[in-house]
């Protein structure tokens, strides 16, 4: 099985892995393939610059050295990703999440995440948490 993280899942793999709730065995399950969005690193990137995430390392660093440290996939954001985005209908306000989910539909893979807004899209959740 193929996931894409939302940003929050992947942080709390990294930080806080108890807030995973049952889905911890799944995402930590070697056989599983796990992909980060580009648009992952940009809104970690965004979060760190305005105060609102601190990391121990600049996200520049930061970010390539977890991948590495996971074995968590990075995928880039194409044009037809953000094109489809702006697409997608209003239920979320988050582009982060909307280009998640554009990202998502092609590739035929479940988003892991704990927002509840994803779900109102045409797209598979694997539901994290408690």
């Amino acid at each position: 099985m193929t996931l894409l993280l939302d940003t929050h899942v992947w942080l709390w793999m990294l930080a806080a892995p108890e807030r995973l709730g049952e889905a911890r065995a799944v995402l930590e399950d070697g056989e599983r393939t796990l992909l980060l969005s580009a648009a992952s690193s940009w809104e970690i990137a965004i979060k760190h610059q305005l105060g609102r995430l601190e990391l121990p390392q600049p996200p520049e660093r930061f970010v390539p050295d977890r991948l590495r440290l996971t074995g968590v996939t990075p995928i880039a954001i194409e044009h037809v990703h953000v094109l489809e985005a702006g697409r997608l209908p209003a239920h979320h306000r988050d582009p982060f999440d909307r280009v998640l989910v554009a990202q998502a539909r092609p590739l035929g893979v479940p988003i892991a995440t704990a927002d509840p807004v994803i779900r109102s899209y045409d797209v598979t959740v694997h539901w994290v948490g408690r």
